[in-house]
């Protein structure tokens, strides 16, 4: 039986039971005889606090030497606490070190820190509030999607990561290849190579989703894609993971209807599982988040047809950068107007 989760015990508060925990120290402060932990495990965005006295016996050894980022085991008993900012705290009777932190060297402090220098420090970012938050969410949001397509009776198909199909041309292909550059030449210099053609990695499981929505009817695949495409925009990725339903015997209405369900069931997922890693994106990443979410969760969807969503920018009296006329392509700026303007009007 391993360690109970911080999370868990802030859910349960089993006051006056004993409990083992296992984390991360985020900070530690010294008053008198006794050292005040903060502990997290990242199961949660909370910490658990941890008294540690004089009575153990590691106490001055290293309890009081302890620095941010040392992994610890604590045993104690939790009990009610009698200050304010926490329910429990564990009294510890018992604290192995795992592994020290070097304060010279450490480089996460009990302060924030900008997501630039976060990008310096991939293998220790994950420790941060804020990034903490986002591997949480992104968990539950992608098991709540398998769980949205289960219930609507899709099959889940898994498509190649390598492939030689380029999908429609949905986007430039990143290359893989057994071969060494030098002999990536002459007039076929795929011909000897692991596939004997060239292949890449994929932009997109659509045409093997629609293979088997022929034969199952409802399909999706979920999983990497990878675009070559040199755009440093928020709207380019060279990696992501990418939903992809397909179903055969449906029409338009019925696709809106089943993606409208599944955005309103993931916003949902989100406010409900993860209402404190929300909270602190909504104080400190981007305010008012939570109000889009729940409005984008109780509003029901403006549908346009294209004809439409053409006269709609052009009563508009906006100077669009791109024309809007029949016939031509909606751009992005076009799109953000519709969905961030009209409909909400």
């Amino acid at each position: 039986m391993g360690p109970t989760r911080v999370v868990d015990i802030l859910r349960d508060q089993p006051v006056g039971r004993p409990v083992t925990i296992s984390g991360w120290l985020r900070t530690r402060r010294d008053s008198g005889g006794l050292s005040f932990l903060e502990v997290n495990d990242g199961s949660c965005l909370a910490s658990l606090q941890v008294i540690a006295d004089t009575t153990l016996a590691n106490y001055d050894g290293e309890i009081r030497k302890l620095a941010t980022g040392a992994a610890l085991r604590i045993q104690g008993q939790l009990v009610a606490s009698p200050a304010s900012g926490q329910a429990v705290e564990v009294q510890a009777s018992a604290i192995t070190v795992l592994g020290p932190a070097d304060p010279a060297t450490y480089p996460l402090q009990k302060k924030r820190h900008s997501f630039e220098f976060l990008r310096s420090i991939t293998h220790l970012r994950s420790r941060t509030n804020a990034l903490g938050a986002v591997a949480r969410v992104r968990s539950a949001l992608s098991f709540a999607v398998h769980r949205f397509f289960h219930e609507q009776g899709f099959l889940q198909v898994h498509t190649p990561v390598i492939t030689t199909s380029d999908c429609e041309g949905a986007g430039e292909m990143f290359t893989v290849t057994a071969l060494e550059p030098a002999a990536l030449q002459g007039p076929d210099p795929f011909g000897a190579d692991f596939f004997g053609r060239r292949a890449g990695l994929t932009v997109s499981g659509q045409l093997q989703a629609e293979i088997f929505a022929l034969s199952h009817g409802r399909v999706y695949t979920f999983g990497p894609t990878f675009r070559a495409e040199n755009s440093n925009t928020s709207r380019h990725l060279a990696e992501f993971w990418m939903v992809e339903p397909e179903m055969a015997f449906c029409d338009l209405a019925g696709d809106m209807q089943v993606a409208e369900g599944f955005i309103r069931f993931l916003v949902e997922t989100a406010l409900e599982e993860c209402s404190e890693d929300l909270e602190l994106f909504d104080r400190f990443v981007s305010k008012g988040l939570i109000d889009r979410l729940v409005q984008v969760r109780d509003r029901p969807f403006v549908r346009l047809t294209y004809t439409e969503a053409v006269a709609e920018l052009e009563r508009s009296g906006r100077d669009f950068a791109f024309p809007v006329r029949w016939g031509l392509d909606l751009q992005a700026e076009h799109e953000r107007f519709l969905a961030e303007e009209a409909a909400r009007a």
